[in-house]
């Protein structure tokens, strides 16, 4: 199973229809998302028998219309990027790719798999202009890859690209960024509680709730209710 059609192969020796319809609850349009029935967790484990899976051929994986196989591409991408002993050549092809190939990455499952550690990782020690691009797609998940991938400065303790992308993308109308937005916000304030209440207490008023909701998780029940009480 090292080429795209083994491992495609393999996927699809493990699908249900008990396991696709599970599906149907976070994906209910499956004119977008087609699944075959496979769980996460086995494409997970098969995503670490193929780490140094040629570029090509995960370009092949992820032009296959099936969720799971480009979830398997995604999964493949995020671990190879993060292993240590992946160098930088690697990691660069990795990056390159996912943004070639972001039409591809089009469901929020998909770029929460290697957004932080292929996006961000790259970025790093280098130039982050590449985030503010994103942030200004018109294509809702590449917005959302913007968001994801500052997860791997928090990991460094640096909230500054966390809270500027979310800055950009505080009245973000699409549902997935709004969640992710929020998310953002929640773990940027775990690191910088003041600069976070700061962040929430301009944005309340104009924020989607959703999005507000879950940046404010963490703060303390009162906290909630007056943040809340700015709209």
């Amino acid at each position: 199973m090292t080429d795209a059609a083994g491992l495609t192969s393999a996927l699809e020796a493990m699908a249900s229809e008990t396991e696709r319809m599970k599906y149907r609850r976070y994906f209910p349009d499956d004119a977008t998302a087609p699944f075959i029935g496979v769980r996460m967790g086995a494409v997970f484990e098969l995503a670490k028998t193929a780490l140094d899976l040629p570029v090509a051929e995960l370009e092949q994986l992820l032009a296959r219309p099936m969720h799971e196989v480009r979830a398997l591409a995604c999964s493949i991408m995020g671990k190879s990027a993060a292993a240590r002993t992946t160098g930088e050549a690697r990691r660069t092809e990795l990056y390159e790719l996912y943004l070639a190939r972001h039409d591809r990455i089009d469901q929020w499952d998909l770029v929460d798999l290697a957004a932080r550690d292929v996006v961000g990782g790259h970025l790093v020690d280098r130039d982050r202009s590449p985030l503010a691009a994103l942030a200004a797609s018109s294509f809702w998940p590449e917005r959302r890859t913007a968001l994801v991938a500052t997860f791997a400065f928090m990991k460094r303790g640096e909230t500054d690209d966390a809270f500027a992308i979310a800055g950009r993308l505080a009245r973000d109308e699409a549902p997935f960024v709004q969640k992710a937005v929020g998310w953002v916000l929640r773990s940027a304030g775990d690191l910088d509680a003041g600069r976070h209440l700061a962040f929430v207490e301009e944005h309340a008023a104009t924020m989607p709730r959703a999005a507000l909701r879950a940046a404010i998780e963490h703060l303390p029940k009162d906290e909630r209710a007056r943040v809340l009480a700015i709209r």
